[in-house]
């Protein structure tokens, strides 16, 4: 049985009024970062039974301003509209720079200026290369009635967690690459060091 149960469920129109989702709050998560479900209905007449889920951990410098460095903001709007289209749920993790918090990404940062990759500039800094916790997103898929889903993702890992969770993950379905000048070897590195499976041209 979870711990985490459904607190409150308020509708807030987002894209300006275009898109109508449900927020979630929950009770029981004695971390304190307030985690957020948002659940779409979905606008397509032939939806599938099984909901469309994305785990989307926070990134301030990229979902909202809009950072080049990352893909996050490119995922999160990619994951609004396919969601919104088929229904399912974002759940909106507090887990900022991949675990490690922002200022210490923002230090990460400085040396992956310096020539280091995202994964070599965490391991300088003495921190994990990914410390994040996708057993809370279990918790919550749990609390709102949700065991299997179709995950909307390009790391395996997130697959694996959910699953060791006892969430039955249907079907992996990749997202885009989100690729520009400033963000391919970032990109490149997830794919060659955590398997994200990440098609490039």
């Amino acid at each position: 049985m979870s711990k985490l149960t459904e607190k409150r469920r308020v509708v807030i129109p987002v894209r300006a009024g275009d898109v109508m989702a449900e927020f979630i709050s929950f009770d029981g998560d004695d971390s304190g970062k307030e985690h957020i479900g948002i659940f779409f209905e979905g606008t397509n007449s032939e939806k599938n039974d099984i909901p469309l889920v994305r785990l989307h951990s926070e990134c301030l410098t990229g979902d909202v301003f809009g950072s080049g460095r990352c893909d996050c903001g490119e995922q999160l709007d990619e994951a609004i509209d396919r969601i919104n289209q088929e229904g399912g749920y974002i759940l909106y993790l507090r887990q900022e720079g991949r675990g490690i918090g922002l200022y210490s990404k923002l230090d990460a940062y400085a040396l992956q200026d310096q020539g280091y990759d995202t994964y070599q500039a965490n391991e300088m800094l003495h921190l994990p290369e990914d410390g994040r916790d996708f057993g809370i997103a279990a918790e919550m898929l749990k609390a709102v009635g949700v065991t299997q889903l179709r995950l909307l993702t390009n790391n395996p890992d997130k697959a694996k967690q959910l699953m060791e969770h006892g969430i039955d993950v249907a079907e992996l379905v990749p997202t885009k690459v989100h690729m520009n000048q400033h963000n391919r070897q970032y990109l490149e590195t997830k794919a060659k060091r955590k398997h994200h499976t990440l098609k490039f041209d």
